[in-house]
């Protein structure tokens, strides 16, 4: 665990621990405002090849806290990472062994977490507003996940999926009964040209619980407020996924803006500023969640 401390008026505490599907250990962050007393709380999950520092977040945590909220961004436990090394896919067997179920196992772990009086930071945390942020495969496990569990108290998504069949939307039955016969499927991270695997079970465990990962069942079901934000030259989530949330949910929030999948964003980010797209969707969500 590396304590950050107070820093340019930002209360950080950076990769402890919190347990995951399996035991296995979730890096995580907090981000407060430095002020004492209860924040309202923002859990943020990453999306599918993602991690929690990608694209400088802590640079986002920083505009989310000044709104006075307590920020906590965490590693799925089958992200591919690693508690010594949270920013790179060391651990390919564990990334191969991912799936929904397990997303959402770990989302539910982290809930619990924050609302155990034991954590050492529950004097930071209002627990009863605790709000989902969640980018793209992330916000797909963020809207089952508000489903089923009551204390989230609002949704955003950033660039959500629609449906759980991220990689496989657009394969071929062909492409899929190699997947069986193989069974595993390889799928390039186009930053470090590594071949990732994506174990048979992915598909499995999706039609195992094909009831409980359908998003639009989801979606219709929460009662909570929603928000949407998507960009309209998104080319890894096409818009038009935002709009059929939209459809089955029409007392969401739909915001759509000029910009691509990650918001202008990319990793490594160098500049000490976000890019003018991410800035405003960081506005919009602020300004969701305060009203």
């Amino acid at each position: 665990m590396q304590k950050i401390g107070y820093l340019n008026a930002m209360f950080q505490e950076k990769n402890f621990i919190i347990t995951g599907f399996d035991n296995r250990p979730m890096g995580a962050d907090l981000y407060t405002n430095g002020k004492p007393g209860k924040h309202p709380v923002i859990i943020y999950a990453h999306g599918f090849n993602g991690f929690k520092d990608w694209g400088r977040f802590d640079l986002a945590a920083k505009e989310l806290t000044r709104a006075g909220f307590a920020v906590i961004s965490f590693n799925f436990s089958h992200n591919g990472t690693s508690i010594n090394e949270p920013m790179e896919f060391t651990d390919l067997e564990a990334f191969g062994q991912n799936n929904y179920s397990i997303e959402l196992f770990d989302l539910k772990a982290v809930c619990d977490w924050v609302c155990n009086p034991a954590n050492p930071y529950h004097q930071l945390l209002k627990t009863e507003e605790i709000y989902l942020v969640a980018h793209s495969m992330g916000g797909g496990i963020s809207l089952l996940f508000t489903a089923e569990d009551p204390r989230i108290r609002k949704l955003v998504t950033w660039a959500a999926i629609s449906e759980c069949k991220t990689p496989w939307t657009n394969w071929s039955p062909e492409q899929i009964n190699q997947w069986k016969t193989s069974g595993v499927a390889y799928y390039t991270n186009s930053r470090t040209g590594q071949q990732l695997p994506m174990y048979y079970q992915l598909y499995e465990d999706y039609r195992l619980n094909e009831e409980r990962l359908n998003i639009e069942s989801a979606i219709k079901k929460i009662t909570v407020p929603v928000m949407l934000i998507h960009g309209s030259l998104d080319t890894s989530v096409p818009v038009e996924k935002a709009h059929d949330l939209k459809k089955w949910q029409p007392a969401a929030t739909l915001f759509i803006l000029e910009t691509d999948h990650v918001f202008g964003r990319k990793h490594p980010w160098p500049e000490t500023e976000l890019p003018i797209a991410m800035n405003q969707v960081l506005a919009e969500t602020i300004r969701f969640l305060e009203a």
